[in-house]
């Protein structure tokens, strides 16, 4: 069984950076799909980034294009999500979730996932 561990939450004023880190212990193929997810309270979970395990093909939600970058190290079987400009509409329980045969997809429905991690908090304050 697979486990992915978040961390690098934490709270930061609007305008900040912070950068998530999220340790995959999962089985990886070359279809592999890396994705980052969040949920605001009182709002549904809802797509962020992903990112191809296998090449660098990359998918952003329109909310963060721009402000927020995905990537990896396929060594250390890791990936991240660096956001900058950080706003308060930011403030969420990030997610990390892998799926491991996309097909060529990255997906940006939470139900094509199959692992996910526990979360953590990222706060932006005004």
């Amino acid at each position: 069984q697979g486990q992915l561990v978040e961390s690098g939450g934490g709270l930061v004023q609007a305008g900040g950076s912070l950068r998530l880190s999220c340790a995959a212990s999962v089985r990886v193929f070359s279809s592999t799909v890396m994705a980052w997810f969040r949920q605001a309270s009182g709002k549904e979970r809802e797509f962020v980034a992903a990112i191809m395990w296998n090449g660098d093909n990359t998918d952003y939600s329109n909310s963060v294009r721009g402000r927020f970058t995905i990537s990896k190290n396929n060594a250390k079987k890791t990936f991240y999500l660096q956001m900058n400009n950080l706003e308060p509409e930011d403030t969420a329980v990030y997610y990390c979730a892998s799926l491991e045969s996309g097909y060529g997809r990255l997906p940006s429905q939470e139900y094509e996932y199959d692992y996910w991690g526990q979360g953590t908090q990222v706060t932006v304050t005004a």
